[in-house]
């Protein structure tokens, strides 16, 4: 699932605990054994101890946010259809290990569906840009690169590839790389998303043969030359990803910082009244947020 604001393995604790706060009496036998019996209120209290504040915190942001902001079935639909796309076979085995079935884990796709239109309702993203990052998904890249750790010995190698050096050659005696640097720096063919962000903003601004200056990553500095490329083939039309890119390109533009602090005032607005004395401090850490400053 894409853009998960919260760890799969929390929220189904979470809503595990949700479920059993339900309907019933507190000394419902949920568990029946020859050693003893569990009940609803005893289970209540061993999940409370566990994951109860986390709980709190969640189960509200999902109602205040809920108030606000629209998630339609067709949505949550669109993202379980497309986790389900990209895991492939494995996506059974995913939601059994994260103790999830269909239905729960469409709730948390729901969660982070309204988490994501609340980080992004302000934020403008232009048809050029989605014109441009539609072009960019249309394209698959064949390139090589340099990985180097400081940024002097990157610009060393920019000064040696300028003046004639060959690349595959500097690829295998400088590279940091190991799946890369021993092939002279090749990495086949990929596409938009399949790199980290600056890398992908050079290559694909880079013309075929040019060479790039030095590109800072979280992995060091990359020297990259585009040596292909080619259009995707049966790419959907436009119309049919529009939305999709734009508000991918929204969460990538927005200041994720300032989302705690806007759920923290929603929380506020609400007057949330916490009746377990236990829990009573369960959102003081999103509520103290509201005055932090955006880092």
């Amino acid at each position: 699932m894409k853009k998960s604001f919260l760890t799969v393995t929390l929220a189904a604790s979470v809503l595990a605990l949700s479920a059993c706060s339900g309907n019933g009496s507190d000394s419902e036998v949920v568990v029946s054994s020859e050693v003893g019996d569990i009940t609803k209120n005893e289970l209540y209290e061993e999940m409370k101890t566990s994951v109860g504040e986390q709980a709190v915190q969640i189960l509200m942001i999902e109602k205040v946010l809920g108030e606000k902001y629209e998630v339609t079935d067709k949505e949550v639909d669109a993202e379980y259809q497309k986790s389900q796309e990209e895991m492939g076979e494995s996506f059974d085995q995913f939601l059994a290990q994260n103790n999830q079935t269909e239905e729960s884990y469409k709730k948390i796709i729901r969660l982070n569906l309204l988490q994501e239109k609340a980080l992004t309702e302000d934020v403008e993203v232009t048809d050029e840009e989605i014109q441009q990052q539609y072009d960019r998904q249309g394209t698959e890249l064949n390139a090589r690169h340099i990985l180097v750790a400081d940024e002097e010995a990157a610009a060393d190698i920019k000064k040696q590839l300028d003046e004639g050096a060959d690349f595959a050659k500097l690829a295998e005696e400088n590279s940091t790389d190991p799946g890369s640097g021993a092939n002279g720096g090749n990495l086949d063919w990929f596409g938009a998303g399949a790199m980290v962000p600056e890398f992908e903003e050079a290559a694909f601004n880079l013309e075929v043969d040019e060479i790039s200056e030095p590109v800072q990553s979280q992995h060091g500095f990359h020297i990259i030359q585009v040596l292909e490329k080619r259009k995707v083939e049966d790419q959907p039309a436009l119309e049919d990803q529009k939305e999709a890119i734009r508000t991918d390109l929204a969460v990538a533009k927005a200041d994720q910082a300032a989302l705690v602090p806007k759920i923290a005032k929603m929380l506020e607005d609400a007057k949330v009244d916490i009746k377990d004395e236990d829990l009573k401090g369960a959102l003081d850490s999103i509520l103290n947020a509201e005055a932090a400053p955006a880092q």
